[in-house]
């Protein structure tokens, strides 16, 4: 039987198609050749795997398994692993090649890539996660590789399963190889900085639009949309930097205080909470958790899911400013209100590149088998992140397009201009 890709939910927007309406406009932008322009809205290899699973219960479970390369034009592919019921292709290919702009906007020799599988993780025991793992590494095996695909944590997935997928990938090349993954346990080769990179990105992307747009952080409010590793720790560091933060929102619901909240109590509540935010005192629970998106804030950060700011919403943002810290939190159709109402939104593949950036400092690390300090570390991705919003804003001014558009002129034009040097394939 063929292949069938699920139809996307009615009423939610095709990430694909999201991310290509951008991808259209810049490219028009540029005036990118007919032959570029193939080359780099299709995705270079697309494989799909059937993963039989023994289960605790001895049944045997069959998963599907996807991996994406957008492009190697850059360098290797480079990407997350997602673990979750909804996993479908138009959804990794998005992503993907969301990986490949991201990589190209922060100026790191990477092409893009994803990976996710189709399962429940929260209904799996660890036994059977890590069979899982196993298996889809040795169904990708002539796929990843230090120099042709780097995969790395994304949802669902963290530095456990990384350290799974590094272990099954090395005893099929009867040797260590740290470099073929990212996000791994500092023990195993990981960075220093890593955990907190994402967040950390999403911080200095926020103070940089917040200088362009003249906001006092000490002045300033803020919500955050998520209180996964992203979000919390964003919302950690703009605190720190200056900024109320006066809600936050996980699977539980969103919290709210107009005092602000203290997000190292929120923080160690829901570390102490099986990783959740429910009964925290600490804020007011919301009755609808999407009023967090349209709270009277300076500063909206959607850290959470695709998405989240649609049509349906988007007239009731009263944000200054956007930084999205998910990827896909804005739907291609909810860009232009946004634009009328004058709103900097710092997109996606600008602001989280963080987590990319030090991904990239750790496969160095582990090139040179030398490791690096965390202020090392913290001061280069600071300095990319800062040198990388400087050329999307300098782009949007050139072209005057919303950061955004700005942001895959950037990327695109970096990638097509490779291309054109290399001579085409």
């Amino acid at each position: 039987m063929a292949y069938i890709e699920p139809a996307p939910i009615m009423d939610k927007e095709n990430p694909l198609e999201s991310m290509m309406e951008r991808f259209n406009i810049a490219a028009e932008k540029l005036g990118l050749s007919d032959e570029v322009y193939s080359v780099l809205k299709n995705p270079a290899k697309q494989v799909i795997v059937s993963l039989p699973i023994t289960m605790d219960n001895g049944k045997i479970q069959v998963f599907e398994g996807i991996r994406v390369i957008h492009s190697n034009i850059l360098g290797p592919a480079k990407g997350g692993i997602r673990f979750a019921p909804d996993v479908h292709l138009d959804e990794v290919k998005a992503l993907a090649a969301w990986m490949t702009w991201k990589c190209a906007v922060v100026d790191i020799p990477y092409g893009g890539g994803k990976g996710g599988v189709r399962c429940n993780p929260r209904e799996m025991s660890k036994g059977e996660i890590e069979r899982l793992v196993r298996a889809y590494t040795l169904a990708m095996i002539d796929v990843f590789g230090p120099d042709k695909d780097i995969p790395a944590p994304d949802m669902g997935t963290g530095p456990r399963e990384m350290a799974w997928l590094m272990d099954e990938y090395s005893k099929a090349q009867g040797m260590t190889v740290n470099a073929v993954v990212t996000g791994k346990p500092l023990v195993l080769g990981g960075s220093l900085g890593r955990t907190e990179a994402t967040g950390r990105g999403v911080m200095v992307s926020a103070l940089a639009a917040m200088q362009k747009l003249k906001i006092n952080p000490f002045q300033a409010t803020c919500a955050v949309q998520g209180f996964g590793n992203v979000g919390s720790w964003a919302a950690l560091l703009l605190e720190e930097r200056g900024l109320k933060i006066v809600s936050v929102s996980d699977i539980s619901g969103a919290y709210y205080n107009s005092n602000g909240i203290n997000i190292q109590e929120a923080v160690a509540y829901r570390d102490s909470n099986n990783g959740t935010l429910e009964g925290f005192k600490g804020a007011e629970k919301l009755s609808d958790p999407a009023e967090l998106l349209i709270l009277e804030v300076d500063v909206l950060v959607p850290a959470a899911v695709e998405d989240v700011i649609t049509i349906h919403n988007v007239d009731k943002i009263k944000a200054k400013l956007i930084v999205e810290g998910a990827n896909g939190p804005t739907s291609a159709k909810a860009d232009a209100i946004i634009n009328e109402k004058g709103i900097m939104a710092v997109p996606d593949i600008l602001a989280n590149a963080g987590g990319v950036t030090v991904s990239y400092f750790e496969w160095v690390q582990n090139r040179l088998g030398y490791k690096w300090t965390a202020d090392r570390v913290n001061r280069r991705s600071d300095r990319i992140m800062k040198d990388a919003f400087d050329h999307v804003y300098q782009a949007s001014q050139k072209y005057d397009v919303p950061m955004r558009i700005a942001a895959y002129i950037v990327a695109i034009d970096k990638v097509a201009k490779t291309y054109t040097y290399r001579g085409g394939f």
